[in-house]
């Protein structure tokens, strides 16, 4: 064997030395395993060595582009309209300033997109330090902006100062407009590097700030923004900044009159309307929200909540307008609060004597719908992406706001207060009847790891890392799975008909639906509640990363994935978040001329079959796989299952509100907002014939 020295180098390092790179890997910056030969660079002559060759420097804006992920989460959809959102950001925290009443943010045909707001305009003057334009410094320089500078904005979402730089280093065109000081300037950029001077273009007597950038095609897995996408996020902030005029058009397609596709936001009622916004599809428990408004030490706090039928809770939480999609100090203050509050108005009446155990803090927020909004001047984030707020006052000063403000709410309205109290009672008496369900599945097999249910076809591997389990749809497909299947690495779980619906059922009816108990078995996850009552899903003896679920492309196999989807968001959310759920695609055509077949996944596949084979259907034989019973083993594998072949989408929660409403309205008791919701869809649906 030949003897080859093998070097641990950085992946920078080997892409520059080589010319070459390594693929795409699942952690950047991880070290590669090469032989020296391949690369071109001196191997260190002793260990220890560190001179200045070592030291590589990345100057301007160099450092966001090698690294985007460090900076903007990630380079795939959710990267690209961070960047829209860093910039909408900046526009709105000239809002909070007191500056600016409206935002437009407009898709462009070409590609690119612009934002644009009538604040008071980047400042164009020479910046004393740098003997450059401020302008240019914002749009170039890290950690550059007004964002650091306390009497220019008092609060502000944008805090890191990286935002417009990295929409800038991360765009293969960006053009800035300002519109300030009598004049219009203007100054444009590739891949963050200046094209030429800030120059004046005319004269204005109005003043803003408009960005108009096309991502860079070789940084990002996508460059197509989706009108959806950004029109949650305008209408949240609609919500959250009530009075502010936002926009979003959309300039390739057209409405009914042949113009470009055009939304506006604006909300009066601000987090009022949110809350009944996020409610709509839920029978409201009292009839107004309950609103709260109050500031302590620079930080204010605006609360909405809302109590319904439901069984679930929904807690959606912002600082500076930013997602904390984690919580933080401040929705630990709130459920403080509100556990605080009601157990002692229960108390002082009598409320729970007749009750043989203790109440928790998740008892009072089943049923609770809350928006939890907090002004803070110096959020202190945990990451970039700010997921989780970390200031340890703002626990207090929320606690003691929302708490104030419940103590009123309770005394001025008994009625109101008795609906909550019962609600309350009625969710611990099924939380202790959900935990004596759940112990009875648990002691059966997931937590001891053994009685698997006999319906499981297992794998042979025991490496979680590489099985993966298929939830079928019924004992025929289920039985064609196992036959096709790779029995090493795939595991297979037959499902019996349309399993529970939870968003109309009691938690321990849950843990006694025998398809349910089956799932939460064979996975191997258990639910436990911590000191407060809350339910935590417990992985650690999870047994398959990849757990698929797999149902007939027809009407009755996607209600079956919504109903599986709906117990995932609800109960094991968490292996949502973590990437471990996806849906498989099965083909819905077979197109076959002579020994010649193409399977299509959808009508123009079908269409474009029909087209390579010559165009005349009357010797083509086209089939329509009505369910997954109708392929043999070979075919469900080769189209399904294979992971050379297959495509499996991967379930993500991009906006917990939105997933919230879309399944209390599909799967909830109000008809109502179901019906509108089929109506507005209708040219998205399917129908089978």
């Amino acid at each position: 064997m030949r003897n080859i020295q093998l070097y641990l180098i950085d992946l920078l390092t080997f892409e520059q030395a080589t010319g070459r790179g390594v693929g795409k890997v699942r952690y950047p910056g991880f070290l590669y395993l090469c032989p020296m030969s391949e690369v071109n660079v001196t191997p260190p002559k002793k260990a220890g060595d560190y001179t200045a060759a070592n030291i590589q420097a990345l100057e301007g804006l160099e450092a966001v582009r090698k690294r985007p992920g460090m900076y903007i989460g990630s380079t795939d959809y959710k990267g690209l309209h961070h960047l829209v959102y860093e910039v909408v950001d900046n526009s709105i925290d000239e809002h909070l300033a007191g500056h600016a009443t409206r935002v437009d943010v407009i898709i462009h045909s070409d590609g690119s997109l612009s934002v644009s707001d009538d604040g008071r305009g980047i400042p164009t003057g020479m910046h004393e330090k740098l003997k450059k334009s401020a302008l240019e410094v914002v749009m170039t320089v890290l950690h550059a902006g007004g964002k650091f500078d306390k009497d220019t904005y008092k609060v502000s979402g944008g805090l890191h100062g990286v935002g417009v730089s990295c929409v800038n280093a991360l765009s293969i065109h960006l053009k800035a407009e300002v519109q300030r000081e009598g004049k219009i300037w203007v100054q444009e950029y590739s891949q963050g590097k200046p094209l030429g001077p800030v120059t004046t273009v005319g004269d204005s007597d109005q003043s803003g700030t408009r960005v108009t950038f096309k991502p860079d095609d070789t940084i990002f897995e996508t460059v197509e923004f989706k009108f959806e996408t950004l029109s949650h996020r305008l209408r949240e902030l609609a919500f959250l900044n009530k009075g502010l005029r936002l926009s979003l058009t959309d300039e390739r397609e057209s409405d009914d009159n042949g113009q470009p596709k055009r939304e506006e936001y604006h909300s009066e009622g601000g987090l009022r309307e949110f809350v009944l916004y996020v409610d709509a599809s839920k029978t409201p428990l009292i009839e107004d929200p309950i609103y709260i408004l109050g500031k302590e030490e620079n930080v204010e706090v605006e609360v909405a909540m809302h109590y319904n039928t439901s069984y679930s809770e929904n807690v959606l939480s912002y600082v500076n307008n930013i997602v904390t999609r984690d919580g933080g100090t401040h929705v630990n203050g709130f459920r403080r609060a509100i556990a605080r509050l009601f157990k002692q108005y229960g108390d002082d009446n009598g409320m729970f004597k007749k009750l043989n155990f203790e109440i928790s803090g998740e008892d009072f927020r089943e049923g609770l719908t809350a928006i939890v909004s907090v002004k803070v001047p110096e959020p202190q984030f945990k990451g970039q992406t700010k997921g989780e707020l970390g200031n340890s006052e703002v626990n207090g000063i929320v606690s003691r706001c929302v708490g104030d403000h419940l103590k009123f709410f309770l005394e001025e309205n008994p009625k109101d207060a008795r609906k909550i109290i019962d609600k309350v009672i009625l969710a611990a008496t099924a939380r202790h009847a959900a935990r004596k369900a759940r112990e009875m599945v648990q002691r059966k097999g997931a937590l001891t790891g053994g009685g698997l249910p006999g319906k499981l076809s297992d794998c042979s591997s025991r490496d979680p890392g590489a099985c993966e389990i298929f939830l079928v749809e019924g004992d025929s497909a289920g039985g064609t799975a196992k036959q096709g299947r790779d029995r090493n690495f795939q595991a297979i779980l037959p499902l019996r008909g349309k399993i529970l619906n939870v968003e109309k059922a009691l938690e321990h009816k849950i843990y006694e639906n025998e398809e349910i108990k089956n799932i939460f078995t064979a996975l191997g996850v258990s639910i436990h509640e911590n000191d407060e009552g809350e339910r935590i899903l417990n992985i650690e003896k999870l047994r398959y990363h990849k757990i698929v679920i797999m149902c007939d492309a027809d009407v009755d196999g996607s209600h079956i994935v919504t109903l599986i989807l709906t117990f995932f968001f609800r109960y094991m959310r968490r292996l949502v978040e973590e990437g471990f759920v996806y849906i498989a695609s099965p083909p819905l055509y077979l197109v076959a001329k002579g020994r010649q077949s193409r399977y299509a996944w959808n009508e123009e596949e079908r269409k474009s079959a029909i087209e390579e084979f010559g165009g005349n259907e009357s010797n083509i034989k086209i089939q329509r796989y009505k369910g997954l019973g109708e392929m043999n083993a070979e075919q469900l594998w080769e189209t399904t299952m294979d992971p050379e072949r297959r495509t499996l989408k991967q379930v993500t929660i991009d906006d917990a509100a939105e997933c919230d409403r879309i399944f209390s309205m599909l799967m909830g008791d109000e008809v109502p907002p179901r019906r509108e919701f089929i109506e507005a869809n209708a040219k998205y649906a399917r129908v089978d014939v």
